[in-house]
Formats: structure tokens, sequence, C-alpha cells
């Protein structure tokens, strides 16, 4: 009685929601099937004579796919992998893609590989890298961060770095490895915070031009624990590094009452930014956001911002009579996924809520059992900011999935988020629009549309019964167009949207 109850009074708060076509061109490719077992897309990247090669993962090969203009299948390999190697990371430029493998031969030796394929010529090699030797198993790069922090590749393609943990018993460290992009020629490596007392957690990763890396972490006071006494237990630095030296300086706020939540690298024309969060309430939580410009030549913070979440984002993401309470608790758990640029030299900054539930499972009746930890991917904050660092709207997106759902681009100063849902949203008696899937309801593909001023629309681009589930998650922006890769019936396809 209660759940039939529950759901009348679900129905009443809620409507359907008008949905419009999606303003973006939609185009299908022809269909394809694999000859083994694929896993997930590592890497899409389109060349200058039009040509798309999609790299994706298998439980013993990589497979290499090479498409036409059209979208036709014209070459299909498979790269065998050794048993005790894993796919790590993957970077792109022009025609050619590069994947990173790590080899484990024993519980002491890793061995890199870059794997390089040439988009154009239809070609593929294998290079070792370098080899480590490594304590207790240990992995050689940073796990259970949602971003990236151990490849990074210069704007014009022609270095990249690798950076790599060194942890031991009594220390830690980390390498910065720099690469010439055609060679694979080793320019430099060089350590960087080498601490036997403290703890440094790194989070994001970028390199210049002129071969210069930057990294960014908290360097932890105390321990490894996020907060000492109620109070932020770490520093977050920037680092400079080349072939002769390690320059470092903390992000200070000068101020006590505020600190940062998290802060990530936009390297645009080799200038370096940083944008993030600060709290005023707790580790964990997050107020607004944060933006720093750095002088990478002097090593100083030239500029330093915070700006509260507008209103606007609560009423997107709660209920009006809970709104005052939120904002006096803070959000929490936001990372940030996307720091985007149009062609006015504003900044698009999309984040979103992250975090792990475990729960221990029992097993018939003797009572043993297993933690089991589940992933939750749920609403999404939307930045706008104008060239100099200033908020120009905020807005939230009321989702909430289970898996990595979603892809972001900017086309003709609007952002679009594209994402699967439920077949129909449904629009809350206080307007807010809630993005999720019930438990027996079908699925649709939607692009959630905002213009310059951050007014939004949901548009619906296809429903997916009967049609190819496409994974935007898994796709990529490239030639003013957005390209991802779907499946239904064991058959491959590609979705374009100009």
């Amino acid at each position: 009685m209660k759940k039939v109850l529950y759901s009348v009074i679900f129905l009443v708060m809620t409507m359907s929601l008008a949905q419009n076509a999606s303003s973006l061109k939609v185009q299908e490719s022809t269909e394809f099937r694999d000859e083994v077992r694929s896993g997930s897309v590592i890497s899409m990247n389109t060349s200058a004579n039009g040509l798309t090669g999609v790299i994706r993962n298998s439980q013993k090969h990589l497979l290499f796919d090479l498409f036409d203009e059209s979208f036709n299948r014209i070459k299909n390999g498979k790269i065998p992998m050794g048993e005790k190697e894993r796919f790590q990371g993957n970077l792109s430029f022009g025609n050619t893609v590069k994947v990173f493998t790590v080899l484990s031969p024993s519980k002491k030796e890793r061995i890199l590989y870059c794997h390089e394929f040439d988009i154009d010529n239809k070609s593929y090699k294998k290079t070792e890298l370098f080899k480590a030797n490594v304590e207790k198993n240990q992995s050689i790069f940073s796990g259970g961060n949602k971003r990236e922090t151990g490849f990074a590749m210069s704007p014009n393609g022609q270095y990249f770095v690798v950076s790599t943990d060194d942890i031991k018993k009594n220390s830690n460290s980390y390498t910065a490895h720099v690469y010439d992009s055609e060679t694979l020629r080793l320019i430099y490596k060089k350590a960087y915070q080498k601490n036997v007392e403290k703890f440094y957690e790194a989070n994001d990763l970028s390199i210049d031009d002129e071969k210069n890396v930057y990294t960014l972490g908290k360097l932890f006071l105390d321990g490894r624990s996020q907060k000492k006494a109620g109070k932020a237990n770490y520093d977050f630095l920037l680092n400079k590094i080349s072939s002769s030296n390690v320059q470092t300086i903390k992000i200070d706020v000068k101020n006590e009452e505020k600190h940062i939540r998290s802060l990530s690298i936009s390297n645009i024309n080799n200038k370096i930014h940083l944008f993030g969060f600060y709290s005023e309430e707790g580790v964990g939580k997050i107020k607004g956001g944060s933006f720093f410009d750095v002088d990478t030549e002097n090593m100083l913070i030239t500029v330093n911002k915070f700006f509260e979440f507008p209103d606007l984002v609560y009423k997107d993401l709660y209920v009006e009579n809970k709104i005052e309470r939120q904002k006096e608790k803070e959000l929490s758990d936001y990372y940030v996924d996307y720091t985007m640029n149009d062609d006015h030299g504003n900044t698009y900054i999309l984040a979103e809520e992250f975090y792990v539930t475990t729960q221990f499972v029992t097993y018939g009746m003797n009572g043993g059992g297993s933690s089991v930890s589940t992933p939750h991917y749920g609403n999404l904050l939307v930045l706008k900011l104008d060239k100099e660092g200033n908020l120009e709207w905020g807005r939230g997106v009321f989702k909430h999935a289970n898996r990595p759902s979603y892809n972001a681009f900017v086309k003709n100063d609007k952002l679009h988020i594209v994402l699967n849902s439920g077949k129909t949203l449904t629009e809350m008696d206080d307007g807010r629009v809630k993005v999720s899937k019930n438990l027996f309801e079908s699925t649709s593909l939607y692009d959630i549309a905002f213009s310059e001023k951050g007014e939004v629309n949901y548009n619906k681009i296809q429903d997916n019964k009967k049609h190819t589930i496409y994974r935007p998650y898994y796709g990529i922006y490239d030639e003013n167009r957005f390209i991802t890769i779907g499946e239904r019936g064991g058959k491959k396809r590609f979705l374009i949207l100009n």
C-alpha cells in the first residue's frame, strides 16, 4: 500500500517535460562486427585527412579500427598483449595516437610500453620506454584519481611527459620523464617532491612547448588524512620542472576562512591557469569556485579570485525549502572533469559529483561474504567564466548514474552535454528537471544545451529502444563534430553530431 501511495504522490508532483529535438545534425555510420569481444574505447581520433582511428581494449588484445570519412571500416587490427600487461593511458595529436601499457613480469619489475598508431599511414609500432623496480608489488602510477595524472602532451604535440610514482617503504617521490613525441627519445627525467616525512598526492599534470612540466598536488602536513582537528591537513603545491631545476610554490589563499578543495591545470596557448573549488565549512565541502593566474617565468600567483555558487545552481539541484540549509552545509564530492574555452576566451568548467559506497554482502547460510563497492556519478555543476576569470553564470544538472555517462563540448557558442537518461525526463513542480532512469524504464540519448547566457534546453536525440545504444563518455569532439560509438545485437556503429 505504501509503494502505491508513494507512486501516486510522485506522479502528482511531477509532469512530463516538453523535449525538443536537438539542434545538432545527427548522422549514423553503417554497422560492423568484431571478431573478438571488445571492451571499452581507449581512444578515438580523426586525422586531417578525415580518417578516424578507434582503439579499444579486449582481454588479450588492443583492437585498432580505421574508418573513412563515411565511417566505413577500412582496416581492423588485433595487437596482442602480454598476460600481465594492462592499459594505463593514452595521448593523441594530429594523426597519431599513443597508447601506454604496463607489463608486470614479476612483483618487483614494471615495463612501460608505448603503442603508436598512425591513422593516415595505417601503421603501428610498439616501443619500450623504460623499466622500473618497485616494492611490495606497487604500481608506478597513482590510482584512484578521477582525473588523469600520469600523461600529458604539449600544445604543439612535439613533447609528452610521463609522471611515475616512486613509492618506497619510508618515503615517496615522483619522476617526470619527458620524451620527443616523434622519435620517442628521452629528453630528460627529473625527480620531484621527494619526501621522507610528508606524503604528496598528484592531482594534475601539464607540459608546455618549452618542455617545462607542471604538476599540481597535495602535500599532506601530517600523515595522509584530509583533515586534522577539523582543519585541512594539506597544502596545494604547483611544481615547475625543467631538465635542470625544480621550482615549487604553495597555492596560498591568504584567508584562514577559505581552503581549496580541488584544483586542476588549464594550459591554453602555453598559459597556465588553475581552476577549482574552495570551502569555508570543512574538508570535502565546496562553497564556490576559484581561479588563479600563474606567472610561470617567475612562479608567482598574479591573479587570485573566489566566487560563491549563484542561487540558480542550488535551485537546479534542490527543493526550495532545502536550499538555504544546503548553502550552509555546502556541496560535497565534486571533481572537475572539463575546462573548455570558446572562441571569445570564455571558460566553461564542468564538475561531477562522485563518491563510492561500500556494502557487505553475505553468501548463503554460512555467514561468509565480501565487501562490494558501488560508484555513484551524481549531479553536475556548470560554470561559465569570462576571459578575466570572473563568473558569468552557474547552473546545475540534477542527475544520477552508476557509471561514467556524459561528455561535453562547446560548439557555436553553446555548451552541449550529451548523456543517456530515462526515456521521459520529468519536470518537478518546483521547475527542476531530473535526469535519471527508473528501474523498468527504457533510455534515451539527450543533448542538454546551454546558451551563452546560461539558458538550458533538454533536447532528445533518440529513444534507445530498438536502436543502437551509444556511450557518450567514450566519444571525442574534433573538427567541429562529436563522435561516439555504440552497440546493438553484437554490432557496432558510430554516431556523429555536427
